[in-house]
């Protein structure tokens, strides 16, 4: 299992800068890096949302304690989004250098070579809603299909999607979904949020190494479910 490094500030002030700068840095370098645009305004609008809210919270004498929830649960999230695009679209991106990914705040990845072997499994998922926004999320092995469980070589669930009015054409691969997410169990919940209910969810799923990604298994076929 590779080691968690952690590189978001956890002060508030750093916090904010690092994100701001972050944001800024794929903006201006995203066609060199080769990073979609979609998966950049999903930062730029997670962005947009919690700068208002910091300078808010910065106001010691005006705050209210909802200023400071709002703030606290938007950093939450924001915090989530950024993980998950620096796993999808920088951490491994073979169009940057350590010193690109440096220059972004993240640290350059473990090469150490993995010593698991390639995964040449597919899960079978099943995804349920569950209303509220929510999608139950479940993975089988090809030799276990009684219950979800992880494959004994993999990290961790990677999934990419996106979410889409009923009856749009369906994304052909996973680079043409803009949100991406990990998950270190076989059986998780996916928050697609309740403004999407209603909306067709369309994701890929496979079986990641994060150490060497060139060991992850392959893709699955695109999975479908409305939104409840």
């Amino acid at each position: 299992m590779p080691k968690r490094v952690y590189f978001i500030p956890r002060k508030v002030g750093e916090f904010f800068s690092f994100q701001r700068h972050l944001v800024t840095k794929v903006q201006a370098k995203k066609a060199d890096w080769g990073i979609p645009d979609a998966a950049v305004e999903v930062l730029a609008n997670h962005r947009a949302i919690y700068e208002p809210l910091y300078y808010k919270v910065q106001e010691l004498n005006l705050r209210t304690r909802a200023d400071v929830i709002a703030h606290r649960h938007e950093r939450k999230v924001y915090e989530r989004a950024i993980r998950a695009f620096v796993n999808a679209h920088i951490r491994f991106n073979d169009r940057m250098t350590d010193a690109d990914r440096m220059s972004v705040g993240v640290p350059p990845p473990d090469r150490k070579p993995s010593p698991k072997p390639k995964i040449d499994d597919v899960p079978a998922v099943g995804l349920k809603p569950l209303g509220g926004g929510w999608i139950e999320v479940t993975c089988l092995r090809e030799t276990d299909r009684d219950r979800p469980s992880m494959h004994p070589d993999a990290d961790v669930i990677e999934y990419q999607y996106v979410m889409l009015p009923v009856r749009s054409p369906a994304p052909k691969d996973p680079d043409e979904c803009p949100k991406s997410g990990v998950s270190r169990k076989a059986h998780f919940i996916i928050k697609a949020g309740m403004v999407n209910t209603g909306k067709q969810f369309y994701g890929f799923f496979r079986w990641a190494n994060l150490v060497d990604p060139n060991n992850s298994g392959s893709w699955t076929n695109v999975i479908l479910v409305i939104i409840a």
